[in-house]
Order: C-alpha cells, then sequence, then structure tokens
C-alpha cells in the first residue's frame, strides 16, 4: 500500500471531517459546549454515547461525526473501527486528541475478502489523520500481519495448499534474504516420518512437506516460531461428519499466525535468530491413509499408537518440535488449531496458552492485554499424562477419559520439546463465528498481537 493511499496518513492540516469521541462521563459537558443545531441532531439520534454509537450532526456547511467510546482517555484498538467500516469514504481526524490504539482497528475494520466476488465492494477508503507519524509504520505492519492471517484462513483448501503454504514461505525468503529449505517426497519420510504419514494420503498436487526458514545473526538469541498446517481435516479415517468438516480449510490457521510473526519479526528487524517451521499436510482419505492402531516412528525416536487419526495436527506438531529442539532455542512458539476442548472451554475469542515458564506465561498474558488480544492461560497438569499411555508404544495421539483435551493434547507436544527450553503453545481458533467492530466473521489472528508485543519486549523493541 502507498502512502499515498494509507489507510492513516500523517496529519499535516488538510482538510478532514472531524471526529468527536465521548464517553458517558464527558457526555453532559459535551452536549453543554455544542451549538444548537448539534445538539438537536444528537438529541434526534438519541445518542447516549454507547460503545461504537455514532451519530452525524451538522458543522458549518459541513458535518461531523460523534461517535461513543468506553473511556476517552484509555482508547482500545476498536473503539473507532466501527466508524471504518460503515462512514463514508473521505479523510478523517479526531479532535481534540489522537487516535493512538484506535489506529490499528481503523485498518483492520476496513478489511474484506473479496478474492472470489465478481463485483466487489468498489467503495473508496477512510483515512484516518494522526499527529504521530512515528507510529504509523509499526501499528500498520501488525495489521497487515492480522490480515494475512485472514486471508490465509479464508482462502477455500483448494487453493490453500501445502503448496501454497510453501509459496508464502517462499516470498518472506525473498523479501528478506532468509535460508529456505522444503523437505518432500522420500526424504521427508525419513526426516519427519509422521508429517509424511499424515500427509501421503493427499493428491500430489497437496503433498506433504516440512517448510523452514532461517533469519537473522547467528550471534542473535535463537527462537523457533512453528505453524500448524493442516490444509484441509477430513479426519482421515476416523472422519468427520459433514458439518465437522465446514470450516477445516481453518486447520492451517496456526501456519497462517506463524508466517505472519515472522514477517512481523523480520520486517520490523527484532534482533534475534528466527527459524520459522511449518509443517504442511492435507489429512485425507485414501487407500494409503495412516490408521487407527497404527504405530508411528517420529523424529524424536519416540514410537507414537494412533488411537485417532483425526488427531493429526499433534502428530505433524511433534516433528516439528523436536527438529526445532535440535539447535536448542531459548524459546519455541508454535501456533495450532488443535482441540475442540479449547473451545468448550475458553470459547471462539481466547486463545488457550500453555507454558512450561510461569514467566512467559504471565509476559505473553500482559501482553495480549495491552495490545487487545488477550489469552487464556491453561495447565500443563503432569497428573494427565496418563491419558496418553499405550500398551504397545512410548505415547498415544488420543487421550483416554474424554476429560482436559486440550491440556492432554498439550502434554503430547511437550514430550517433543527438549527439556530445558523454554515452550509456549496456543491453541487457538483461528475464526470469529460473529463479527465484531474491527473483526469480520470468518479468518481470525488470536494470539498474533500477543507473541509479538512479548517477544519485542522481550528482545529490546517496542513492536509499536
Amino acid at each position: 500500500m502507498s502512502d499515498k493511499n494509507a489507510l492513516i496518513q500523517p496529519d499535516r492540516g488538510q482538510k478532514a471531517i472531524a471526529i468527536h469521541l465521548v464517553d458517558k462521563d464527558g457526555l453532559e459537558a459535551f452536549l453543554k459546549d455544542r451549538p444548537p443545531a448539534q445538539r438537536a441532531a444528537l438529541s434526534a439520534h438519541k445518542f447516549a454515547a454507547d460503545g461504537y454509537d455514532f451519530a452525524i450532526i451538522p458543522d458549518g456547511e459541513d458535518w461531523a461525526v460523534v461517535s461513543g467510546v468506553a473511556n476517552t482517555a484509555d482508547l482500545s484498538s476498536w473503539c473507532m473501527a466501527k466508524l471504518a467500516e460503515k462512514l463514508p469514504a473521505g479523510t478523517y481526524r479526531r479532535v481534540g486528541g489522537e487516535p493512538g490504539p484506535a489506529m490499528f482497528g481503523w485498518i483492520t475494520g476496513q478489511y474484506r475478502f473479496d478474492r472470489y466476488l465478481s463485483e466487489p465492494d468498489e467503495e473508496g477508503p477512510r483515512i484516518l489523520l494522526t499527529g504521530e507519524p512515528k507510529a504509523i509504520e509499526a501499528i500498520t505492519a501488525e495489521a497487515e500481519a492480522v490480515m494475512l492471517v485472514r486471508d490465509l484462513v479464508n482462502t477455500p483448501a483448494e487453493d490453500m495448499g501445502p503448496a501454497q503454504l510453501e509459496a508464502e514461505a517462499e516470498s518472506l525468503h525473498k523479501a528478506f534474504r532468509s535460508e529456505i529449505r522444503v523437505t518432500r517426497g522420500d526424504m521427508l519420510e525419513r526426516e519427519f516420518p509422521m508429517v509424511h504419514a499424515v500427509g501421503r494420503a493427499a493428491a500430489r498436487s497437496h503433498a506433504p512437506r516440512m517448510i523452514e526458514l532461517e533469519w537473522g545473526d547467528p550471534k542473535h538469541p535463537r527462537i523457533a516460531i512453528i505453524g500448524k498446517g493442516v490444509c484441509f481435516d477430513s479426519g482421515g479415517l476416523d472422519i468427520k461428519p459433514s458439518s465437522g468438516m465446514l470450516l477445516m480449510k481453518k486447520d492451517m490457521g496456526g501456519a497462517a499466525h506463524a508466517l505472519a510473526l515472522a514477517r512481523l519479526i523480520m520486517q520490523e528487524q527484532l534482533p534475534v535468530r528466527l527459524h520459522l517451521l511449518v509443517p504442511a499436510v492435507e489429512n485425507a482419505v485414501s487407500g494409503n491413509s495412516f490408521r487407527p492402531g497404527d504405530i508411528l516412528k517420529s523424529r524424536a525416536g519416540i514410537s507414537v499408537e494412533i488411537g485417532n487419526t483425526d488427531a493429526e495436527g499433534r502428530l505433524i506438531l511433534a516433528d516439528a518440535l523436536a527438529r526445532a529442539g535440535e539447535s536448542e532455542p531459548e524459546l519455541i512458539i508454535d501456533f495450532a488449531t488443535l482441540t475442540g476442548a479449547a473451545r468448550v472451554a475458553v470459547g471462539p475469542d481466547l486463545p488457550a496458552l500453555f507454558t512450561r515458564e510461569d514467566a512467559t506465561a504471565d509476559a505473553l498474558l500482559s501482553a495480549g492485554k495491552a495490545a487487545d488480544d488477550a489469552c487464556w492461560r491453561l495447565p500443563l497438569h503432569d497428573g494427565y499424562r496418563e491419558y496418553l499411555k499405550s500398551d504397545v508404544a512410548d505415547i498415544n495421539n488420543a487421550g483416554t477419559g474424554g476429560f482436559a483435551g486440550a491440556s492432554t493434547a498439550a502434554l503430547f507436544l511437550d514430550k517433543f520439546v527438549p527439556k530445558g527450553i523454554d515452550w509456549a503453545h496456543f491453541d487457538t481458533f483461528a475464526w470469529r463465528p460473529a463479527a465484531k467492530p474491527g473483526r469480520p466473521k470468518g479468518g481470525a489472528a488470536l494470539g498474533l498481537r500477543a507473541a509479538w508485543h512479548m517477544l519485542s519486549t522481550r528482545y529490546g523493541q517496542t513492536g509499536g
């Protein structure tokens, strides 16, 4: 996006429509200062300064906007997002203050996924001015990362298979001069046997692969970012019902988060040595599908009994975690649309967070709260490891008993992370079932900003 067309632009005194933000505590004083015509317009609108409520009022020969917010002294990312969605195209300026964090929602509120529409919306942009030009680049980068997740998740599986995830990584490689390695075929079977087993039933055009990218100064702290890349999940031979497959294009949402976070890290030049890993597969059904009862060899040498072929995401992540651990990073973060149990526990808005270290959990929770990207920590309870016992292998991929499904899945992953490595796991939904201002229905980045702001703080950058 060129500066000319950027949705946030520096305020150089150009003509703009005024936006007044008002909270309930300040409404009475605001009304007293308004001329009669404006008070009459606000009364006709029954404006009460409720959140996201807005009204159009006369302003001389032009017009202005009055919008309710929770607290004018502490704006959220989303408090102006509805304005960005609903107001006519044009240029706008907040009166009496800066938009601050609301610039983020102003951008994401104008997101549209129109790739498959024969007549996409041609309405022009709503531009917001700011007197804080230094903040524009960082906020725009975050918004673009979130919208990248949305684009990748919203794209149907036929057009977003393992090859397309590889193409996204390739674009990062070219843009930021990284090192890239893609493992396929016989070599994949040897080096990442569980990735191969899960993906081998797919058509050749959606063949499985392990995508790795490394970037940054080797002298800097080494971190690994991993994303579950199941581009479509039929459930395998333990096949899902048709209703359970409707959203399975989003099962690569973890990979979308990892790719977007890697882009942020490289674009903002975070002083780390980054190792990005995306195991990319389609969990399909064919004559060579892996089966319930099979025992798979893993990269780590741990044998895994298959209790359920629909618990495939943890299998491919296990090989990726083992590979990441071999380089002894000081931190591993993985993102995965891993369990329905996490959604039962915390709903669609909150990614379930699992960490080994309390300090890492606290940092991620605090960063998420500050960035309007809240997370919720669930336990890695040792007592639940018994649910993963196998009589014939080192571990079973499907927990027994029906309890603590998100925790048992996380404990399965924990077994493949070498001891002593700081590790965080996001069990994220990557989808929004109903629209909210700045957050349309569809693909969603949940946990991305929390991770980015934590990393920015930990490694000495502000991250915006």
